[in-house]
């Protein structure tokens, strides 16, 4: 069975990425409004209800219009704004994220796509709270940073006309009012949000998040042995997922934790640096903002919605 699928907001960064990824597929029908009438409502409607699987990506407001026009109860959506991340009824599309989330977006009538910079501090945090290694209530600092295309239409177009004169490294949302913070949150497990500074850097796509652990104040410490441990158990058992945990070693550099290492890939893989004696360590993700980020995301969550295998269409 052809499912059909309508992209709305086909024209930006996401869509037109997760368009080239269904492009080839014979399993989907790409439902394509016409270029006049993308601003349309009516037109919108129809598309909407016609359609097996909406994929919106859009700004906030216009995702929340997009999803009161769907008048039926057939239409499954994948919203990759952030209008609905931590909304009730709506299943958070990290598919890796614990060993039943897979099934529950299989079951999902309403799916959020995850915001890029979360996954990677979720990946690292959800399974050393769960594994009782964190307490809910440590306090976390995340940084990292992200290629511009991360920012949107506006921030591409300001760093491609700035070209060679634009910021290198340049730290952003430092009023600690991130609009991922609450996703951040209540994903992870924890029960404070945490410091969260991230970064631009003047290239386009692929990022990289750090989650320092300062863990002395621990009632028990553990090693970096235990956390990795911990990290690469919680994964083992995932089902073609796409997150995967790095050998542990003591190296004081690696060319591997280059933010651009998995771009056009949907890899998300993790990273633990230890050093047991000063009982400090680090959580370093790494994986491309517009893929595990972002489109590639949403492609493998619709996969799951149509009941095939989650790497369909997507580069491991």
């Amino acid at each position: 069975m052809v499912a059909r699928v309508f992209i709305d907001g086909e024209a930006g960064t996401t869509g037109l990425q997760i368009r080239e990824r269904l492009a080839a597929r014979r399993d989907i029908e790409l439902l394509s409004i016409p270029d006049e009438l993308r601003k349309d409502t009516s037109a919108r409607a129809d598309y909407l209800n016609k359609a097996d699987v909406a994929i919106l990506c859009l700004p906030d407001d216009a995702a929340k219009e997009s999803v009161a026009l769907i008048e039926n109860d057939t239409t499954r959506v994948i919203d990759a704004s952030s209008a609905y991340r931590v909304a009730d009824g709506w299943t958070y599309g990290f598919a890796e994220m614990d060993s039943g989330q897979e099934e529950r977006i299989r079951n999902a009538k309403r799916v959020t796509n995850p915001g890029c910079w979360p996954q990677g501090m979720i990946a690292g945090l959800k399974p050393l709270i769960l594994a009782g290694l964190l307490p809910a209530d440590y306090p976390v600092t995340v940084n990292g940073i992200s290629g511009y295309s991360g920012g949107g239409k506006s921030m591409i177009a300001d760093y491609e006309a700035a070209g060679a004169s634009a910021n290198v490294f340049g730290p952003y949302a430092l009023g600690f009012a991130h609009k991922h913070l609450p996703e951040m949150t209540r994903y992870s497990g924890l029960s404070d949000a945490p410091l969260f500074t991230p970064s631009v850097g003047n290239y386009y796509k692929g990022m990289l998040t750090m989650v320092p652990l300062r863990l002395g104040q621990l009632a028990r410490v553990p090693t970096g042995a235990e956390i990795h441990a911990a990290l690469a158990d919680h994964f083992a058992g995932q089902n073609n997922g796409f997150v995967e945990v790095a050998p542990l070693s003591d190296l004081q550099r690696s060319d591997d934790l280059d933010p651009q290492a998995l771009n056009d890939t949907n890899r998300l893989r993790l990273h633990v640096f230890a050093n047991d004696k000063r009982a400090q360590a680090v959580l370093i993700a790494v994986y491309d903002n517009l893929g595990k980020g972002a489109s590639g995301a949403a492609v493998q969550n619709l996969n799951l919605l149509l009941g095939v295998d989650q790497s369909t269409s997507l580069a491991a």
